[in-house]
């Protein structure tokens, strides 16, 4: 298999899938690397303690709803385990390659990102180096420097930064497993801020904005469960008994 051609596919379709956030890509990546490890095996195990540590995944919960969402997204097939001692096992899916020269269809981008991740970052003899010329649009010209569409990326800015009304929040938080009531808290919150930061500035992307809240938000759940769960403890220790019996000898 080509670690290239897998990696670019595989970027592609990231930047065509509105599902995925940070994190998933994060995972993502993670998971890839094991895999080429393991020479692209057709299946492999992994500990989450590693992968949680690869893909600088601090939550246990983001990383089950990460890998759960590539799962029935198609990206991967996840067999949980229940062994401590044996990890989860892993199925990578093969997303669709070509085969054909890459003239025409050339993504500066998407080569500069897989650069970054190939092992041991060697030089490629031969190819294209982002780095080394500016090309900024989707298709590489034969000569000279490709023109920048700036309407397209303004209209692309303008539609991030703010949500197109509370339905749009809810619709995200539920594709992420979260509920409409804290997409709800979320969309209010910023919008009585007029979908400012704490420090005045404009906020970039609301949905980047609205994954951390849900991480937050995972969190601070699991914690209050926690506290909740030690708080019930102690109450059923010191409940006591009101009717005693004070007639029977010591």
């Amino acid at each position: 298999m080509n670690y290239i051609k897998l990696l670019n596919a595989a970027f592609l379709k990231f930047y065509s899938d509105d599902r995925l956030n940070p994190s998933h890509i994060s995972l993502y990546m993670a998971l890839f690397q094991e895999w080429n490890s393991s020479r692209f095996a057709d299946d492999f195990f992994v500990s989450r303690r590693d992968i949680m540590q690869a893909s600088k995944i601090g939550s246990k919960s983001t990383y089950h709803r990460c890998v759960t969402d590539l799962h029935s997204w198609n990206y991967l097939t996840y067999y949980p385990s229940n062994n401590p001692y044996k990890g989860s096992k892993i199925k990578m899916s093969l997303i669709e390659t070509s085969d054909e020269p890459v003239t025409g269809r050339y993504n500066p981008k998407l080569e500069q990102v897989a650069e970054q991740y190939r092992p041991g970052n060697e030089p490629i003899t031969g190819q294209y180096h982002p780095i080394l010329e500016q090309v900024v649009d989707s298709h590489r010209p034969i000569s000279g420097q490709a023109l920048v569409s700036y309407i397209n990326n303004t209209k692309q800015l303008k539609h991030n930064k703010t949500p197109k009304g509370c339905q749009a929040v809810f619709d995200f938080f539920i594709e992420n497993s979260f509920s409409a009531d804290e997409g709800k808290k979320f969309f209010e919150y910023y919008e009585t801020r007029n979908w400012q930061t704490s420090n005045g500035k404009e906020i970039r992307d609301w949905r980047s904005l609205a994954t951390n809240w849900m991480e937050r938000a995972a969190v601070f759940n699991e914690e209050k469960k926690t506290n909740n769960n030690a708080l019930s403890q102690i109450k059923d220790n010191l409940r006591t008994t009101k009717s005693k019996d004070y007639g029977q000898p010591l």
